[in-house]
């Protein structure tokens, strides 16, 4: 897969729910960040289109902050800092 991101966006962890389907990119997203710290960001890549309304969800909950979204191919591209 190439998804064309912005290298300028650094971040402290990744993860890959390609070919994943809700819940579970929203399920791994939360088994990840109870490895992280607050400030931290969390790059997540996705393929399930339920993410563009699940991930800022997630966020608004949480009380993270949605730094960028983006959508490439079919991909979806976010990055997260934590709260």
């Amino acid at each position: 897969m190439t998804v064309n991101t912005d290298d300028t966006q650094a971040f402290d962890a990744s993860l890959d729910t390609t070919g994943l389907y809700c819940p579970e990119p929203i399920m791994l997203m939360h088994n990840q960040v109870r490895d992280m710290v607050s400030g931290q960001i969390l790059k997540v890549i996705a393929t399930d289109p339920a993410t563009t309304r699940d991930v800022p969800k997630f966020c608004q909950f949480l009380g993270h902050e949605l730094l960028m979204k983006h959508e490439e191919s079919g991909y979806y591209l976010y990055f997260i800092r934590l709260a």
